[in-house]
Protein backbone atom coordinates (compact mmCIF):
# COMPACT_ATOMS: atom_id res chain seq x y z
CA UNK A 1 0.00 0.00 0.00
CA UNK A 2 1.35 3.87 -0.73
CA UNK A 3 2.14 5.84 1.90
CA UNK A 4 -0.15 8.70 2.00
CA UNK A 5 1.72 12.28 3.22
CA UNK A 6 -0.50 14.29 5.65
CA UNK A 7 1.14 16.86 5.86
CA UNK A 8 0.00 20.39 4.20
CA UNK A 9 2.03 21.41 1.34
CA UNK A 10 3.71 24.15 2.96
CA UNK A 11 4.16 22.11 6.07
CA UNK A 12 6.07 19.62 3.44
CA UNK A 13 8.31 22.55 2.52
CA UNK A 14 9.07 23.34 5.88
CA UNK A 15 9.77 19.89 6.60
CA UNK A 16 12.43 19.95 3.59
CA UNK A 17 13.98 22.89 4.60
CA UNK A 18 14.72 22.09 7.91
CA UNK A 19 16.20 18.76 7.15
CA UNK A 20 18.71 20.34 4.44
CA UNK A 21 19.64 23.01 7.39
CA UNK A 22 20.08 20.45 9.51
CA UNK A 23 22.51 18.67 6.95
CA UNK A 24 24.36 21.53 6.20
CA UNK A 25 24.62 23.33 9.45
CA UNK A 26 27.92 20.57 10.27
CA UNK A 27 29.71 20.98 7.51
CA UNK A 28 33.32 20.46 8.12
CA UNK A 29 35.21 22.28 5.46
CA UNK A 30 33.97 25.31 6.26
CA UNK A 31 35.70 27.47 9.13
CA UNK A 32 33.88 28.02 11.81
CA UNK A 33 35.05 31.45 12.21
CA UNK A 34 37.13 34.11 10.29
CA UNK A 35 39.36 36.27 11.35
CA UNK A 36 38.40 40.15 10.24
CA UNK A 37 40.22 41.96 13.01
CA UNK A 38 43.97 42.73 12.40
CA UNK A 39 46.03 41.16 15.33
CA UNK A 40 46.26 42.00 18.28
CA UNK A 41 49.71 44.17 18.70
CA UNK A 42 51.89 42.50 21.69
CA UNK A 43 51.37 44.06 25.31
CA UNK A 44 54.36 45.93 26.79
CA UNK A 45 55.13 45.00 30.03
CA UNK A 46 53.39 47.95 31.70
CA UNK A 47 51.56 47.94 35.16
CA UNK A 48 48.23 48.19 34.31
CA UNK A 49 48.04 50.93 36.23
CA UNK A 50 50.75 53.10 34.00
CA UNK A 51 48.57 51.84 30.82
CA UNK A 52 46.93 54.73 30.10
CA UNK A 53 50.16 56.69 30.54
CA UNK A 54 51.88 54.50 28.16
CA UNK A 55 49.15 54.57 25.89
CA UNK A 56 48.94 58.52 25.38
CA UNK A 57 52.48 58.79 25.21
CA UNK A 58 52.98 55.73 22.40
CA UNK A 59 49.90 57.95 20.42
CA UNK A 60 51.59 61.19 20.53
CA UNK A 61 53.63 61.85 17.02
CA UNK A 62 55.20 64.91 18.69
CA UNK A 63 59.14 64.31 19.27
CA UNK A 64 57.94 65.92 22.72
CA UNK A 65 55.22 65.76 24.92
CA UNK A 66 54.68 68.30 27.79
CA UNK A 67 52.31 67.05 30.32
CA UNK A 68 51.62 68.61 34.13
CA UNK A 69 50.90 66.96 37.44
CA UNK A 70 47.32 67.32 36.94
CA UNK A 71 47.21 66.08 33.40
CA UNK A 72 49.32 62.97 34.52
CA UNK A 73 47.13 62.34 37.32
CA UNK A 74 44.12 62.75 35.02
CA UNK A 75 45.41 59.99 32.73
CA UNK A 76 46.45 57.80 35.65
CA UNK A 77 43.21 57.90 37.54
CA UNK A 78 45.21 58.60 40.74
CA UNK A 79 47.30 60.72 42.57
CA UNK A 80 51.06 59.70 41.77
CA UNK A 81 53.21 58.97 45.05
CA UNK A 82 54.87 61.73 46.68
CA UNK A 83 58.17 61.23 45.84
CA UNK A 84 56.83 62.31 41.92
CA UNK A 85 56.50 66.01 43.39
CA UNK A 86 59.65 66.25 44.79
CA UNK A 87 62.31 63.84 43.71
CA UNK A 88 63.66 64.32 39.66
CA UNK A 89 65.28 60.56 40.39
CA UNK A 90 61.86 59.03 40.32
CA UNK A 91 61.13 60.22 36.57
CA UNK A 92 64.64 60.02 35.71
CA UNK A 93 66.20 56.90 37.90
CA UNK A 94 67.14 53.93 36.59
CA UNK A 95 64.43 51.75 34.53
CA UNK A 96 64.47 48.90 37.10
CA UNK A 97 61.79 46.48 38.15
CA UNK A 98 60.66 48.25 41.26
CA UNK A 99 60.22 51.68 39.17
CA UNK A 100 56.98 50.42 37.98
CA UNK A 101 56.46 53.90 36.89
CA UNK A 102 59.26 54.25 34.22
CA UNK A 103 58.05 51.24 32.02
CA UNK A 104 55.04 53.10 31.05
CA UNK A 105 57.48 56.16 29.15
CA UNK A 106 59.94 53.76 28.58
CA UNK A 107 57.76 51.59 26.70
CA UNK A 108 56.81 54.06 24.52
CA UNK A 109 60.36 54.94 23.80
CA UNK A 110 60.24 58.66 25.34
CA UNK A 111 62.51 59.48 28.41
CA UNK A 112 61.17 61.80 30.84
CA UNK A 113 62.40 65.02 31.92
CA UNK A 114 60.83 66.81 35.29
CA UNK A 115 60.47 70.61 36.11
CA UNK A 116 58.95 70.23 39.10
CA UNK A 117 58.99 73.61 40.13
CA UNK A 118 56.73 74.42 37.32
CA UNK A 119 54.65 71.05 37.70
CA UNK A 120 55.93 69.67 34.58
CA UNK A 121 57.17 66.83 32.87
CA UNK A 122 58.66 66.88 29.37
CA UNK A 123 58.68 63.14 27.41
CA UNK A 124 61.00 63.23 24.75
CA UNK A 125 61.27 60.62 22.29
CA UNK A 126 64.66 58.78 22.16
CA UNK A 127 65.99 57.31 19.01
CA UNK A 128 64.15 56.42 16.20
Amino acid sequence: MARVNRLSPVRRVVARVRAWLGNHRQREDVPVSLRVTPPDEPRPAVPDAYMPLFTYLDRRYAATVFLTFEQIEALLGFRPPSPAFADPEWWTGPSEANNRQSAAWTAAKRRAAPRLSARIVAFERVGS
